[in-house]
């Protein structure tokens, strides 16, 4: 995605007021509350994304005075008959404690691997053992971003996950580490990548394949933070106190977050991001501090402990895994009538609005469309292939053979496979 999508830029004192508008403040009240606590009554099917922080002490040992909690919590709401996915973070430094390795020793990518193979180890083997006393089975599913972008292995994931909730089964899963570097490389390099970055992203598209009706992002903090006051008329409200309510992620939203947590891969933006898709997805985003007491239980009370972020119109699955999920092979960069076409006249991108084409790409392909200033503008999936498109912006509209190209074959993408971002 474009930089003006999920930038970390400082909010401006107009972006705070775009932003404000879609807040609910910690003194909203009943109205809120009731809100959160409706969509979640509805909800029978839950992804948790437990971080780093609330899995692991800081050393590398097991926090089993936060996990045992949160687990007698999840039971109760199975015994609800709720379906619990939980997405763990905690194996890179479960496995650093086993090895004694010191965090300046663990920096490559290689080691991480190694790292995060004897971590997830005594990851499952500590679920197994809390899950068991209340009759519950657990479930290892390892995923890399292959299990997103093939649409196939992303369909067969989904028959899995189907699967081993109706058989009672919490799934619990986490990214493959030892063969899949994506995540790690984020560690290492503060690189984005195409797919996940982290577990919030991960756990969002878990929440978004299976439909779950909630993703609850439990790390160490308290939620979106309001900005600090600068009046003294407006001191009654004191800075720090999580916002209950978001009702739009806007750019002027995302320009409130900051960087990764200490010790965790992510950070508030990528937990606004994860938001972002769940919520397009149809479902409810809670980010809560997974270290107060009760606090499953305080979320489903209706309590206004953490952020929601309420459900966006529901995007279709497909256009869902264009945005978010899908490999993008290939870019172009179309001309200012092409770009009004696409963001205001919903309209197919014709190859005669295309000026270049920076990366190649196959018929079937996702590519990147970026308007005449380079800015992302959308997604979609690519009619015919870049050697086609390529020669009919440039070769005066015929085809390779000559020809006028059919009405078919002129469009290089057709709106319904289009996904478009911000206008």
């Amino acid at each position: 995605m474009n930089s003006g999508r999920f930038g970390g830029q400082k909010p401006t004192s107009a972006s705070a007021k775009a932003a404000a508008a879609n807040l609910a403040t910690p003194a909203a009240g009943d109205s809120t509350r009731d809100e959160r606590a409706t969509l979640l009554r509805s909800a029978r099917r839950i992804v948790f994304k437990l971080g780093t922080n609330v899995v692991a002490e800081s050393e590398g040992s097991l926090c089993v005075s936060r996990l045992e909690p949160l687990v007698a919590s999840f039971a109760k709401l199975k015994q609800a008959g709720i379906q619990i996915i939980l997405v763990s973070s905690g194996a890179v430094g479960l496995g650093r404690g086993v090895l004694a390795l010191h965090s300046t020793r663990t920096q490559d990518v290689v080691t991480k691997q190694a790292c995060a193979a004897v971590g997830q180890a005594q990851l499952m083997h500590a679920y197994e053992q809390l899950f068991h006393p209340h009759g519950i089975n657990i479930a290892q599913v390892l995923l890399t971003e292959d299990d997103f972008m093939d649409r196939r292995r992303s369909s067969n994931l989904r028959h899995t996950m189907e699967k081993l909730l109706k058989l009672g089964v919490v799934p619990i899963v986490n990214e493959n580490d030892t063969v899949s570097t994506a995540e790690l490389e984020y560690t290492v390099k503060g690189s984005r990548t195409r797919i996940f970055s982290d577990n919030d992203r991960l756990a969002a598209l878990v929440a978004s394949r299976v439909d779950a009706q909630a993703l609850i992002l439990l790390s160490n903090v308290e939620g979106l933070l309001q900005l600090p006051k600068k009046n003294a008329e407006d001191s009654a409200e004191p800075p720090g106190l999580a916002i209950p309510l978001v009702k739009e992620i806007t750019p002027e939203i995302k320009a409130l977050a900051s960087g990764p947590s200490r010790g965790g891969r992510g950070g508030m933006l990528t937990k606004l991001e994860a938001a972002e898709i769940a919520t397009r997805a149809g479902g409810i985003t809670i980010i809560a501090n997974g270290g107060k007491p009760d606090i499953v239980e305080r979320i489903f009370r209706g309590e206004n402990v953490g952020t929601a972020f309420i459900p966006a119109t529901r995007m279709p699955a497909k256009r869902r895994w264009i945005a978010y999920a899908a490999d993008v092979s290939g870019r172009i960069v179309v001309n200012a009538g092409a770009r009004d076409a696409i963001l205001r006249g919903k309209a197919s991108l014709l190859w005669s609005g295309v000026v270049k084409v920076e990366r190649r790409f196959k018929p079937m392909d996702v590519i990147s469309i970026a308007d005449p200033e380079g800015r992302e503008i959308a997604r979609g999936i690519a009619n015919q292939g870049s050697e086609e498109a390529e020669l009919l912006a440039t070769g005066g509209g015929k085809t390779r053979h000559g020809d006028q190209p059919s009405p078919k074959s002129a469009v290089l993408v057709t709106r319904n496979n289009i996904v478009v971002f911000e206008s």
